[in-house]
């Protein structure tokens, strides 16, 4: 579970986050929503301590993040995949070598091992056939083809996928998605929800996703939080969500459906 109390973020005179509190049930998706610049990918560099908070507390399973060595935040990490907005994936690595990445920087470098994660992670993301098939020869050419590519050979959505595996190594407890639909055609966003979702029932995870893309909030989330103003002014099911009368969640709703492409 992570707790968020009281939290407050300022960058020079810009206030992004004015006293946020929050708690992200385990084994739930909670979406982010909200317009541009209203914290939430800050949110999301606070929960990982890549920023630290003003004031607040940021507590993930009982320990609180800013209280932390590097040592225990190092470590505290290896519990937490993190998807980029870009996938983000290294252009001088190919797919093998950018997923066992973070594998190779905490000190594991048994081939076997890595070569028996990267399959289990490109199969968990629909990238290869079920491990099931491991040793058939489609499975073998399939899995020998894909490890030698670099991320220029790849489609967006199977960089996005790549992106995904890669979060998915070493079985993480959390995994936060950072606009995952971002820059994708109607039909890759679909796909990509739909692994989100056939993740959140297959994995043991917490997955916190942010979105501008409504469509995909109302498909992926268990719980909705909007942030307005620097604090969390909505939270609740989709449900709820779709249901609610109050005029700022609705504007933002009807502004950001109207215009699904807009950034925000």
């Amino acid at each position: 579970m992570i707790e968020l109390k009281d939290l407050k973020k300022s960058f020079g005179e810009k206030t992004v986050l004015r006293g946020v509190n929050l708690t992200i049930k385990a084994g739930e998706t909670t979406c982010i929503i909200g317009r541009s610049g209203c914290g939430k990918s800050v949110l999301l560099k606070l929960i990982v301590g890549l920023l630290v908070p003003d004031e607040g507390t940021v507590i993930v399973d009982g320990q609180d993040i800013s209280r932390l060595s590097q040592e225990q935040l190092f470590r505290m990490r290896r519990h937490i995949g993190y998807v980029f907005q870009a996938a983000a994936l290294f252009d001088s690595l190919n797919v093998f070598d950018n997923i066992v990445m973070s594998l190779v920087e905490h000190g594991i470098t048994d081939k076997i091992m890595l070569d028996a994660e990267a399959r289990r992670v490109l199969s968990a993301v629909g990238l290869l056939p079920a491990l099931t098939l491991q040793g058939t020869p489609v499975y073998e050419a399939e899995y020998a083809n894909l490890r030698l590519k670099k991320p220029s050979d790849l489609s967006g959505g199977m960089k996005k996928r790549v992106g995904v595996a890669r979060a998915l190594v070493g079985k993480p407890d959390y995994i936060f998605y950072d606009e995952p639909t971002t820059g994708l055609d109607p039909i890759t966003s679909q796909q990509i929800d739909d692994l989100i979702e056939t993740l959140d029932n297959t994995i043991d995870a917490t997955s916190v996703v942010i979105s501008h893309d409504i469509f995909s909030v109302f498909n992926i989330a268990d719980q909705v939080v909007m942030l307005e103003g620097g604090l969390v002014h909505f939270e609740g099911t989709v449900d709820e969500l779709r249901a609610t009368t109050d005029p700022v969640v609705v504007d933002f709703l009807r502004r950001y459906v109207s215009a699904p492409s807009a950034a925000l």
